[in-house]
């Protein structure tokens, strides 16, 4: 009875906080502007299913996908024992499903039991990845510090979660054969039913209550400690990547966004409209993004679903050949500048996202050198394994400085120039119609 009152308090601490936190997560989301999400839903739910769900875009690279999928399918499949742990504890039962599921629920327990086996041979894969075989992409300027921390804490987390389930189910098979009335039978169950014995062969009950109720307070303690730890953390990708991936843009991913303002202005100065329809009016639009208020609510989700993996980066022609730029830290600023907006917001109690202005912007963690070395060509769209696009952030940081603020890099003025005068990149003295004419005429 004490057990169940301690476990409904926690759960209750555990459902605020979680609640307000992530709360918070949604409300920084949703600084950004509104964006109008169109599309085939078959094709987005199909693509959910494949590259969210099936990891599809991760098995580019083999090796790092097979030890991921490990990790991630013993995860999904845990949830499953997670929802029987609940029961448990709130009705102060003990394996509630397994007299009701008989052979289905050994074959569950066995199946979470050998994907838990094989998370554990990838978590120790992946601290070796990031902590001895110093792969690049996980050692540029952006990961060190927290980045890094993060990911680890992570991995450490998933021992402690396999600790909790050998603790757990090796004595409770144990203890089956001493106490059958309070310990329903789950069959032979894959590994428990050896390595229990085997670990824990040589303890009498007693002791065997206390390393089951140890390894039962293990495992949900630490998942509720990684729900809390979720919305500080690049693992909120867990969540976050299912709808990002869902209302990522159809569209070609060569295929840049329009102004409408710039081209109604284009179409009007060329007699294509009439000009009551085009033009600008007598207020100048501001063009692109300054900070997250100008993005899209979408391209925040895109930062909130980053897995800080850096597959973006590893591509990113700019990156390889030293420049500055990394699509990676662009979406790690973004977050970041999302967060801190939010906390503003929440420490002086201001509710319009309109109202908020702490005097800093997107530029303030984003320097003018990284935007301008982007090269457009999308190789960091398409490697991103959950469809993030952060090129689109780029282009709105690059088209607010140089259509808003009327600045940019000294050696792009000649083409704007040029475009201006003639139509063409180029500074020709003919118009760039000319040869047309010309034939023409001929």
């Amino acid at each position: 009875m004490i057990q169940q009152i301690v476990f409904l308090v926690i759960l209750s601490v555990v459902s605020f906080l979680a609640f307000r936190q992530y709360k918070k997560i949604w409300r920084n989301i949703h600084l950004g502007k509104p964006e109008e999400i169109a599309g085939d839903g078959d094709i987005r739910l199909k693509n959910t299913l494949l590259i969210a769900f099936g990891q599809k875009k991760m098995f580019k690279n083999w090796i790092p996908a097979i030890f991921h999928f490990f990790i991630y399918a013993a995860f999904l499949v845990t949830q499953i024992e997670l929802i029987e742990i609940i029961v448990d504890g709130v009705f102060g039962v003990h394996r509630f499903f397994a007299p009701i599921l008989g052979g289905f629920y050994t074959f569950i327990i066995s199946s979470i039991e050998v994907l838990s086996l094989l998370a554990l041979v990838g978590t120790f894969v992946f601290l070796a990845r990031r902590n001895l075989l110093k792969i690049p992409r996980f050692r540029k300027s952006e990961m060190t510090g927290w980045p890094t921390l993060d990911a680890n804490f992570i991995l450490l987390g998933e021992l402690v979660l396999i600790t909790g389930i050998t603790m757990m189910n090796g004595a409770d098979v144990l203890l089956q054969q001493l106490d059958p009335t309070h310990y329903p039978a789950t069959g032979t169950l894959a590994i428990s039913s050896f390595s229990g014995p085997a670990l824990f062969g040589g303890f009498d009950q007693a002791s065997l209550v206390v390393i089951e109720r140890v390894g039962w307070w293990l495992h949900i303690l630490m998942v509720f400690g990684f729900i809390l730890y979720l919305p500080f953390s690049k693992h909120l990708h867990i969540l976050l990547a299912f709808p990002n991936v869902y209302f990522a843009k159809l569209k070609s991913r060569g295929e840049m966004e329009n102004m409408p303002a710039i081209m109604n202005e284009v179409k009007s100065m060329m007699g294509l409209v009439p000009e009551s329809e085009g033009g600008m009016g007598d207020e100048i639009p501001e063009f692109g993004a300054k900070d997250v208020t100008g993005l899209s609510w979408k391209n925040i989700l895109d930062a909130h679903a980053c897995t800080e993996c850096g597959r973006c980066t590893a591509e990113c022609p700019a990156n390889l050949t030293g420049k500055k730029l990394s699509p990676r830290k662009i979406m790690m600023d973004v977050r970041d500048r999302a967060t801190e907006l939010g906390n503003y917001m929440d420490a002086n109690k201001i509710t319009e996202i309109s109202a908020c202005d702490d005097g800093k912007s997107l530029f303030d963690y984003i320097s003018k050198e990284e935007i301008h070395a982007c090269t457009t060509c999308n190789a960091c769209v398409e490697a991103c394994p959950v469809m993030i696009n952060p090129l689109d952030i780029i282009l709105q940081l690059r088209r607010y400085e140089i259509l808003t603020e009327s600045s940019g890099p000294a050696d792009w003025t000649p083409m704007f120039n040029s475009l201006e005068n003639s139509g063409a990149v180029w500074q020709i003295p003919n118009e760039r119609q000319q040869w047309a004419k010309d034939l023409a005429d001929a």
